[in-house]
Parts: C-alpha cells; structure tokens; sequence
C-alpha cells in the first residue's frame, strides 16, 4: 500500500516577489519608477524594497531609521493592502483563466492544487511553466512557480528559486522533509521563533526532531502544527475562492476615438449592462472608477462619487466629464468634442473601463411607500442641474482643515466629498479657533483700528501681550445682518474682550511664515468681533451674529 507521503497531495504555488513593490509601478495615472531606491513601510518597518534599495543594503523587517542609514535618498511609501489586491486581481484572473481553484494567500502568492493542472498540461513541470507563462504575458518579468507536498513546502522552494536559473522548482514527492530541515526557523513566521533561537533550535530540521509531543505538551496546538510545517506535512488544503462575478465593462474603440460624443454613445449600452449586473447581485454602484486609456498608452483613472446611485445616464455624464478635465473641448453642432494635446490624454482614446469602487444593497435606494420625501426631491433637482451645467456646475459647502476660518470653507461639486479635507480637518491643528465659531466670515477682512485710552494703536510685544488695554475700536465698513443696511466706519467703546491668541504658522519658511494674534472683543453696542493683530496692523476675520 502506498504510505501517507504518496497520497498526500500536491500544492503548486506561484510567487511574485516584492509584490508591493511591483504593484506600486503597475497602480495609478502616475506609477512610481521601481528603478529608484525605494522601500515600502508597515508599522514602521519594510515589508518591501526595490531591488536598487536591496542593493544599498535594505532589508524586509529594517526599522525606517536603519534603512535610511544605509541609503539616504530611500524613496519611504506606506504600505496600502488595498492598493496591492487591486494590482494583483488582474494576475489571479488571468491564472484561474490557466487553472481553476485558486486560493489567493496574499497579494503576490497563491496556491492551486497540483492534481488537476498536471493531468490537463501533461505534468506538474509542464502546468507550472504554462502558469508561469501566464503570469509573464500580465507584464511581469519575475514570477517563481514550486510544486510541493502542501502549500508551505511549495511557497519555501518558490522564494528559493532564482529568476535566472529556477523559476520553476518541483520538489519530488515525499522530499519535503528533507527539502525543508536546512531552512531557519525564521520562515515559520511564528511567535516561538524567537523562542526556538534562545534555546538553540535554528533550523527546520531541529524543530521536527523535537518530535510532536514535546512541541504539544510545550505549545499546545501550535506546537502540532509547527511540527506538521517543518517536518514536511502540511495539513492544510488548498481553499479555492469563489471567483467574484464580473462587474466591470470595458469598450475598446477601434480605430480610436477623439470625440467625446462618439465615446458616450458607444458607452450608452454597456453602461446599461453594468448597472443590470449590479441589479442582478442585488446591489446599486455608490463609487464608479472610470479608466480611460489613450493611444500612446497613457491613462486618466479616477474614482466618482454619487450622492444616492449611479444609473446609466449618470454613467455616461461621469466619462463625458473627465474627458473634459482631460482637455475635452465641447461644441455644438460641430461633431461632437475634440480632445486637446498637450494636456491629459494627449492623443485618442483606445479604451474606457468602468468598474465598481464601491456597492451597496439595492434594498437601500428603493423609492419610498408613499412617495418621495423632499430631500430626494431636492437630490434629483440639483443632479438634473448638474447634468445640464456640468461636474462644476452645482457646488456645495464643506469645511476643511486650517487655522484660519475663511481657508476652512470648501466648495465641492455635488455628489463629491471633500477627503482631502476631511481627513485634516480632524487633525489637532494648534492656533485654531475652537468653537463657537462666528457666524459671519469675511473672505477678504476688512481693516479696523483697536485703540487705547490715549488713541494709540494697540499692539501685541515680543512676549505676545498687548502693549495697552483695548478701549476704542473703529470699525470700517462691513455688510450688515440680511435685511439691513451695510455698516458705515465708525468708532465704539469695547465693552469686554479677551486674548490675545497667537497663531504661528510654518516658521521653517522665511517666505510663507506667518505670526499673528487673535482678540475677541465685545462692543458697546453688543456686537462681538474676532479681530487679528499681525505685523502692528488689525483686521475683522469673522463677526459673532
């Protein structure tokens, strides 16, 4: 009868090496230049570096201070899951096009069981190569492929291939053990490694003569499992992902097209079919991201939000849109638009993709029982307009990050939102105001004059404290409340104030610093002002109403 090593099964893994590091030159309008020294970071150590930044003597699990040591113009990216699943899903597709049954371990490795593969290919070396080759025609110069007795035995003799000289490593059958005891414990990837090296276990091979009880009485579970891994008996089966429908469409012009009105009307019936597929799944697009791809193979990719959901119309106007943010000139009755040279797609287009950013149940935007409430009534009013005038053409308020009130108000198109914004307005910024806030903000501040008893302007000294106490405030003119009349400059006794607040900003920058003060100050007439005091000088930033 054939022992367990012969019956066990067989595991093909194929491995892209640096995946972050190739999938940040594959991801975006703008890749980066993997010939340049750069490491890609995750809690502060280097999960990946360029094989230029390998050279300079960088290497995974380097603390960003080591790693700068060694090459000081080290190009530093934060680590992005994201961005690494979305540049690998193309691969995955095109290896399960190959082999079906693929379990993805994580961007860059993935598994498939053997058996079937090497019975269609006429071997396991021969399905390895065909995997491989369909790897290679993604644009991918470096992929490793290993067949091995489990998937642990195989991903090891996959990072132990040479791209030159063995891409493609099969280790025979019942080998694993022996393949695997002079390996250091370091590729268990476990808590306990650091464990074993205190205790003088260095390789594989020590921990498997360890034998399983001591491991279980000493580690539990874990402690079986790690002799299953070093000895070569990896229990764990291949999981094979359900591949996820296919979401996206894609129109390829050909010839190309250089019109906008010819590429929204070859769009019209695909858009159609993308939203009838979201339909059939039960769900409705809230983020779209269209790529479009120009002839000379340059892109414009971007990401469109709506505020409820996108349906084909809604679709089309997105792609007509960033055609014109890529230099689409519109004209009427001359054939449609045209797009410019010199500025984003600099020749025509060969292709657009549309594909879902983001989903949501369709159960969510159905129309009400009874009727449609106003604020639906509003959203459908304000993306007709839009519609018709354009992305710019409705605009909404937000407010962002900053120190000063009038650099916080944010105008967006409808439908967007601000994230830029979002994310640092939540930042602690010191020197901000805290709230309440004023109700009026002037954009451009008007002057004013805060005097003392003598008539003497008001200023704020070295030590930031004011060089007398304010008494008088004259008051240019300045719009008044809604419905009155604008107030003419007059002067007023200060009632009560406060302050002075300083406000530094970017004092490594002899061009852009900035040093000034905040004084609230309430008036005879009971009209609270926020006043700024900079370089001797007073204006109005906002008016408590």
């Amino acid at each position: 009868m054939p022992d367990a090593a012969e019956l066990a099964p067989r595991t093909l893994v194929v491995w892209v090496p640096d995946w972050p590091i190739v999938a940040l030159a594959r991801d975006g309008d703008e890749p980066w230049d993997v010939s340049l020294p750069i490491a890609i970071f995750a809690k502060g150590a280097v999960v990946a570096c360029s094989p230029a930044a390998r050279a300079e003597g960088v290497r995974r699990g380097q603390r960003r201070r080591d790693a700068q040591a060694r090459c000081p113009h080290l190009e530093v990216v934060l680590d992005d899951p994201v961005r690494d699943h979305r540049a690998f899903a193309p691969v995955v597709a095109a290896v399960e096009e190959a082999a079906p049954s693929v379990q993805v371990i994580q961007p860059g490795l993935l598994a498939l069981q053997a058996k079937g593969p090497a019975r269609f290919y006429g071997g396991e070396a021969s399905a390895a190569t065909v995997l491989s080759g369909a790897v290679a025609a993604q644009g991918i110069d470096d992929v490793r492929v290993a067949v091995a007795d489990g998937a642990f035995t195989a991903e090891q003799a996959a990072r132990r291939g040479t791209r030159a000289t063995d891409p493609v490593r099969i280790v025979p059958r019942g080998a694993a053990g022996p393949f695997l005891a002079p390996l250091p414990v370091a590729v268990l990837d476990d808590d306990t490694v650091s464990l074993f090296a205190r205790l003088g276990v260095q390789t594989l091979g020590a921990v498997a003569a360890l034998g399983p009880d001591r491991l279980s009485e000493r580690f539990g579970a874990r402690g079986a499992r790690l002799f299953a891994l070093a000895s070569g008996h990896d229990p764990r089966p291949v999981q094979a992902r359900t591949p996820p429908p296919e979401l996206h469409r894609e129109v390829v012009f050909e010839p190309p097209v250089s019109l906008a009105d010819q590429i929204a009307f070859g769009l019209r019936v695909p858009a159609e079919q993308f939203t009838g597929r979201l339909g059939d799944q039960g769900l409705v697009c809230t983020e779209l991201r269209v790529v479009l791809t120009g002839e000379h193979g340059e892109r414009s990719e971007r990401v469109w939000l709506h505020p409820d959901a996108f349906d084909a119309a809604a679709i089309v106007d997105r792609v007509r849109w960033q055609l014109a943010e890529q230099g689409a000139s519109g004209r009427r009755g001359g054939g449609g638009s045209g797009l410019r040279s010199g500025s984003g797609l600099r020749s025509a287009v060969t292709s657009v993709r549309i594909e879902p950013e983001g989903v949501d149940a369709a159960a969510h935007h159905t129309a009400r029982l009874f009727g449609s409430g106003p604020e639906e009534r509003v959203h459908h009013a304000l993306s007709r307009v839009q519609a018709m005038l354009g992305h710019q053409g409705v605009l909404t308020p937000e407010i962002g990050g900053g120190r000063w009130l009038a650099e916080r108000q944010q105008l967006v198109p409808w439908g967007d939102r601000l994230e830029s914004a979002a994310r640092v307005a939540d930042r602690p910024w010191p020197g901000s105001l805290p709230g309440p806030l004023p109700t009026t903000v002037f954009a451009d501040a008007p002057p004013v004059a805060v005097l003392d008893a003598d008539g003497d302007m008001v200023a704020v000294d070295g030590r930031g404290e004011p060089t007398a106490e304010p008494v008088w405030v004259t008051v240019g003119a300045a719009p008044g409340r809604p419905g009155q009349p604008a107030r003419p400059a007059q002067r007023r006794g200060v009632d009560r104030w406060a302050g002075p607040w300083p406000v530094i900003e970017r004092g490594w920058d002899a061009a852009r610093a900035r040093r000034a003060h905040r004084f609230q100050i309430v008036d005879t007439e009971q009209v609270a002002w926020l006043l700024v005091c900079e370089e001797g000088g007073w204006t109005v930033e906002g008016r408590y109403d």
